[in-house]
């Protein structure tokens, strides 16, 4: 193993600084409160943001490409360090990358999605977050991490697109759908690793060996779902045969989820809340697959199951457990995370399940599904920006 880190020079940084985590996990957080006020608030005829000519594209573009990818950036820089042994990135570099990210969130809803340097700028961050994680991976030549690298450049690649195809919503919201559903698949293969695993260790009990074949269809099945969102018209997405696929999937998921124990997390809100989240995505497949079939079920209410609910109740889970494994804390949360993670899990619920009840209640679900996320993050923001802004509680580096 090598020497990670030099204690006189670590302590030299600032700890906001000296992990990727850190900076990315707090202000793709706060970021996440601030977009979702700004679009209720637009999307209520409260006010106008002056920069955009389609607010609904914004919306969903930087809920994926401005907080979602900023919490898998702030995931990877950290763990490779764990993966490699060789410092994580830190200081200045990091400062760059999190400043190219934050340069097209802050900028855009005011000088629109036409202006090319923000369009260059958001394109430019995640290739250098690829970079340095890279770099310490092909040294030690683990191959089997470096995965991660091509998973981001795929994202900019769907990004560059989703920029260029603003004006065209057709075609844009199909390419965000699959950018959504290929953070559902993230979900899903590092939810199948870790959730079970979690399960086991802090509740005392067995963890049951996986079945491969029901793997094999589960996130086979969901890789097949991603691939036909890239590169099939949506008139075959939404054949009614399509549904198949979607409904196979969903059944899959929901018996790979039975299977981890989650009768025993009652008292663990640590572990019922990656629970709950993960049970967006069947339900959200499910959705997918009435929507393919022609029932009354709109798209959009498919995708918030995914996005507000899959998507949001699992890395506000995963932020508040990794930030305090990473900073040398119990992994235990009080009642006011206690709280945001109900808050989350509802807000997706209410946001993406209020319109099948009755159209008519889509306006309230805009504005719960906004401020139960706002408020949920908004308690992550208020309880761990002192963890995240300050040296480890147990004195080590990092």
């Amino acid at each position: 193993m090598h020497q990670i880190l030099d204690r006189a020079r670590e302590e030299n940084i600032p700890p906001l600084w000296r992990l990727g985590f850190r900076p990315f996990f707090l202000f793709g957080a706060l970021f996440s409160v601030l977009a979702m006020l700004l679009w209720w608030g637009q999307l209520s005829g409260h006010f106008t943001l002056p920069g955009l000519s389609n607010p609904i594209w914004w919306h969903a573009h930087e809920m994926l490409f401005g907080f979602g990818s900023a919490i898998v950036a702030g995931f990877l820089l950290t763990a490779v360090q764990n993966w490699t042994g060789f410092p994580g990135v830190r200081g200045r570099p990091l400062q760059l990358m999190v400043g190219l990210w934050l340069l097209p969130r802050l900028l855009l809803p005011w000088f629109g999605e036409q202006i090319w340097w923000l369009m260059a700028a958001d394109l430019m961050w995640l290739p250098v977050v690829a970079w340095f994680l890279a770099r310490p991976i092909v040294r030690v030549r683990q191959w089997r991490n470096l995965f991660f690298v091509p998973l981001l450049l795929v994202l900019t690649g769907l990004n560059a697109a989703s920029w260029l195809l603003a004006d065209n919503w057709v075609i844009s919201e199909k390419l965000l759908i699959a950018t959504l559903l290929l953070f559902t698949t993230l979900i899903a293969v590092m939810g199948g690793r870790v959730i079970p695993f979690f399960t086991s260790r802090a509740t005392q009990t067995s963890k049951l060996a996986a079945w491969p074949w029901l793997e094999r269809i589960a996130l086979g099945g969901l890789w097949l779902v991603l691939a036909s969102w890239i590169v099939l018209p949506t008139a075959l997405l939404q054949h009614p045969l399509w549904s198949l696929l979607y409904t196979l999937t969903a059944l899959a998921h929901g018996l790979r989820q039975s299977r981890w124990r989650w009768q025993a997390t009652a008292s663990h809100p640590l572990l019922w809340s990656l629970h709950l989240s993960y049970l967006f995505i069947p339900l959200g497949l499910l959705a997918l697959a009435l929507w393919a079939y022609g029932l009354p079920v709109t798209l959009s209410a498919s995708s918030h199951f995914l996005s507000a609910g899959a998507m949001g109740g699992m890395i506000l889970a995963m932020l508040a457990r990794v930030s305090l494994g990473h900073t040398g804390r119990m992994l235990k949360v009080g009642r006011r995370i206690t709280l945001a993670f109900a808050l989350v899990l509802l807000a997706g619920a209410l946001r993406a399940g209020l319109p099948l009840l009755a159209p008519t209640l889509l306006p309230d679900a805009w504005t719960l599904g906004a401020l139960g996320w706002a408020l949920a993050y908004g308690l992550f923001v208020w309880s761990y920006l002192p963890i995240l802004t300050r040296p480890r509680a147990d004195g080590q580096p990092g």
